[in-house]
């Protein structure tokens, strides 16, 4: 594991994550999800952790400068570009617990993503955000992410 490294926001330190870190992805996926729909199955959660959790995903975590323990996290996988057949980082996970949020976490660790992603030769990063969380548009739109696709969806009986 990489040591700390320094962060732009004051108060916390950003540390490289492993494979080692399985449980913590999942508790912070489970809390991601539980915070849009308390009543929504999560059982998937840990299969998908699993499925796409490798030495080749990055991952980051920040903890505040007086604690180990993770505040906040964002973990990359890797996604198609659906018109161009382009591999690009995909954001699988970015959670910040929500006393710590409004503090420009995110937007740091996004930078961090971003700044990886541009080393590595990828001319783009995409994510998939909630419809009902607007929070989170708001976030992304700030920071130049832009809509390129309205997913759809019918249950059936």
């Amino acid at each position: 594991m990489e040591p700390e490294q320094s962060f732009a926001v004051p108060g916390y330190n950003l540390r490289s994550g492993s494979t080692r870190d399985r449980a913590t992805i999942v508790k912070f996926m489970e809390r991601t999800y539980a915070e849009l729909d308390p009543h929504q199955p999560m059982g998937h959660l840990a299969a998908t952790v699993d499925r796409y959790l490798s030495r080749d995903t990055p991952l980051w975590w920040v903890t505040p400068t007086h604690d180990a323990a993770p505040i906040a996290g964002l973990w990359l996988g890797q996604a198609t570009d659906q018109r161009s057949g382009v591999l690009h980082p995909y954001v699988l996970l970015l959670y910040v617990t929500p006393n710590h949020r409004r503090c420009g976490i995110a937007t740091a660790l996004l930078t961090v993503a971003e700044a990886w992603a541009q080393h590595q030769g990828h001319g783009q990063i995409s994510l998939q955000v909630f419809s009902h969380n607007p929070a989170a548009q708001a976030l992304y739109a700030h920071l130049g992410y832009q809509p390129e696709a309205i997913l759809m969806k019918k249950e059936l009986a």
